[in-house]
């Protein structure tokens, strides 16, 4: 398949993420208003779309509680600079099992829930997007397990549209895309779909170029994609994703670096990819082209 190059690019900023790198870098926000704040520092520095977790403000933990939604929510959009919220809704499927011997009962860490209280955040806060984790995989840890069934996926995919949320397909692995065209042709997501590629995460697809193309092309050609790979290779997925038609993400849930023995802010990492994006010769854009292009519908402040 020959590259398109995107010329018209957005930038997501993943601002916190759920991982345990909040005492990695002082950077990373913890409580409502410094994920707001880094939030809205990315978006003054070039992102159209900020992609927001929650933590426990006191320990960092990752967290699934309404309220610091709610808070995020209320103070992005009541603040001066206009970006399209996109909220995970990734939280709520993690099992942790016992030995090889002894798998149950289940180990802590197991955060299983329904899916309705896992979309629970975004029917209150209603963001213009939300995140759906299309697949179940192993997930770094030894005996972790990111569990989505088919029937949890249709459920939630479901939940999503009919809010008028638009879904984000994280995608994985090719098979991850394999059932999000499924859900497509079933009627649950709406076509054309949200694509996000993630790479490089332990074990999902490799961040190889090989392999990348092969997502890439796994994506139906009237879809919207963003990709973004981990650490050290975020800033060349930049330059890949745009060179293979695709969107941009980067942000401190995937890297926490701007340089050897330089810790990064959100605002920073969306700025080099800004600069790598213009350098290319393509244009950065805004939320109100991202709505356009996307169908989305700004929401107002509560």
């Amino acid at each position: 398949m020959p590259l398109t190059m995107n010329n018209e690019v957005f930038i997501t900023c993943a601002v916190t993420g759920s991982g345990s790198t909040q005492d990695r870098s002082p950077h990373v926000p913890r409580s409502p208003k410094q994920i707001a704040d880094s939030a809205i520092a990315a978006a003054r520095a070039g992102a159209a779309v900020v992609h927001c977790h929650v933590r426990d403000p006191e320990t960092g933990a990752p967290s699934r509680d309404l309220k610091l939604y709610r808070e995020v929510t209320d103070r992005i959009r009541e603040s001066e600079t206009d970006v399209v919220l996109n909220l995970t809704a990734g939280m709520g499927g993690d099992i942790v099992f016992g030995s090889t011997e002894s798998p149950f009962p289940v180990a802590g860490g197991t955060d299983m829930i329904g899916a309705a209280e896992r979309v629970a955040h975004i029917a209150e806060c209603l963001p213009e997007i939300c995140t759906l984790d299309c697949g179940t995989m192993n997930f770094a840890e030894a005996d972790y397990v990111m569990t989505n069934t088919p029937g949890m996926l249709t459920a939630m995919g479901r939940m999503m549209t009919e809010l008028g949320v638009k879904p984000e397909i994280e995608a994985f692995d090719t098979g991850h895309l394999w059932y999000a065209k499924q859900l497509v042709a079933d009627g649950v997501l709406e076509d054309p779909a949200l694509v996000q590629l993630c790479m490089g995460v332990p074990w999902g697809a490799p961040d190889d170029l090989n392999t990348f193309m092969a997502m890439v092309n796994n994506v139906p050609q009237d879809w919207t994609f963003s990709a973004f790979a981990l650490g050290r290779n975020q800033m060349a997925y930049v330059a890949a994703a745009v060179l293979a038609g695709g969107n941009v993400r980067v942000g401190l849930e995937d890297n926490l670096w701007l340089g050897k023995g330089q810790l990064a802010e959100n605002w920073q990492l969306v700025e080099r990819a800004a600069t790598i994006i213009e350098t290319m010769g393509a244009r950065v854009i805004g939320p109100d082209e991202v709505r356009a292009n996307l169908g989305l519908v700004k929401r107002s402040p509560k």
